[in-house]
């Protein structure tokens, strides 16, 4: 059976009208989904901003340390360039240090005269020390032997003497020939001599053991000269260590493990101590720095928790914790100080300075002096609590 135009039309508009009507219905749908899940968004934001603390003014901080020179002199060698990474003991700029060698030089051979001169009156010492001691012990043996023959000699004196008296009264009465009287006198006489030579001896050894002991006082002068050689050389080795340390202190090289900021110098440039050569930081030894408003100090204290985002590596997150808070606002710091004398006044918010410690610490070189970088804590109410 044919349908009609009329009959045929009025189905397309009912059909229309239901699509119509489920389109409506989809996009009622789709609004209230999407207002849902913006209410969800907006209320989880608002939550989120009532519950966290964010501050934009961070930093990344480190230890800039700037080498200066500890000696004049001029500039013969630049080893690195700005960005090097260069381990610790690395050679970073050599000075002209020819005058601190040569002096160097000049002190080790005085240095090498003394011991020389020490070596000599040691020699010295020992050859005083062995032939005093021979001569004493030869003085001593013929004092001994002095001592020892002059009883003797005294013995045969007084028996030549008395043999003498007993032939003078003999011969008083005759009875002793004059020959025989002339014999005895002799031989008295000789026993004077004698007695006589004995003493000389024995004050000769006695001398010759004064002579001895002298000598033995000459190695207390020798050795006073050795002890005096020491301060010498000790005054000597501490004017070559300045040298030494003057030749050191020509030669810069790294104190850590670090990359090299900037280099103020160019080799054939005259430099004077202090003069500030070569910037450098440790990559392992990093932080943040940032500023909280003291309206939200409270939400930071020593030892909170925070999370640290920064702008060169987005999507990265960095755990740490408040290290150190500054007791004191930035505007305490300024070289011009916001005096008020007219009267006229404006409040504005103070910020006190922190440092956030990374723990766990980052990669070496990932994240770098001044980058810039966002804190975010908790406001969980648990700050300083207020003054009753």
């Amino acid at each position: 059976m044919d349908i009609g135009p009329a009959e045929r039309s009025g189905r397309e508009v009912l059909t229309e009208r239901r699509a119509g009507q489920r389109r409506r219905w989809v996009r009622r749908v789709a609004l209230m989904v999407v207002a849902v899940v913006v209410l969800g968004l907006g209320l989880r934001w608002l939550h989120w901003q009532f519950t966290h603390v964010v501050l934009d003014d961070a930093r990344v901080g480190s230890d800039m340390t700037v080498l200066s020179s500890r000696a004049p002199g001029w500039v013969r060698e630049i080893a690195v360039s700005p960005g090097d990474r260069v381990a610790r003991g690395a050679l970073l700029a050599r000075m002209d240090a020819r005058d601190a060698a040569l002096a160097v030089e000049q002190y080790e051979a005085r240095l090498a005269g003394i011991a020389a001169r020490r070596a000599e009156l040691e020699a010295r010492l020992a050859l005083v020390d062995q032939t005093s001691r021979s001569q004493h012990e030869a003085a001593r043996a013929r004092l001994d032997a002095a001592r020892a023959a002059l009883p003797s000699a005294e013995a045969e004196r007084v028996f030549a003497e008395a043999e003498l008296d007993r032939a003078e009264r003999l011969s008083a009465t005759g009875a002793a020939t004059r020959q025989r009287l002339e014999q005895l006198r002799l031989g008295a006489e000789s026993a004077r001599q004698r007695v006589l030579s004995a003493g000389a001896d024995i004050r000769n050894a006695e001398a010759m053991m004064a002579v001895a002991l002298a000598a033995r006082e000459e190695m207390g002068v020798i050795t006073a000269q050795i002890e005096a050689l020491g301060p010498q050389a000790r005054e000597l080795e501490v004017q070559r260590d300045r040298a030494a340390l003057e030749v050191e202190d020509r030669t810069l090289r790294m104190p850590f493990d670090g990359v090299v900021n900037r280099v103020f110098l160019e080799p054939g440039e005259h430099v004077q101590a202090g003069q500030r050569m070569i910037l450098v930081h440790n990559p392992a030894n990093v932080w943040v720095d940032a500023n909280v408003k003291e309206t939200e100090v409270r939400h930071f204290r020593l030892g909170t928790r925070v999370t640290v985002t920064v702008d060169a590596w987005p999507g990265e997150r960095f755990e740490g914790e408040v290290e150190r808070l500054i007791e004191a606002a930035t505007s305490q710091f300024a070289l011009l100080p916001s005096a008020n004398p007219s009267g006229n006044f404006t409040r504005i918010t103070q910020r006190l300075p922190l440092r956030v410690r990374l723990d766990p610490a980052p990669p070496p070189g990932m994240l770098r002096p001044g980058m810039l970088a966002r804190v975010t804590a908790r406001a969980d109410g648990e700050g300083i609590p207020a003054r009753p």
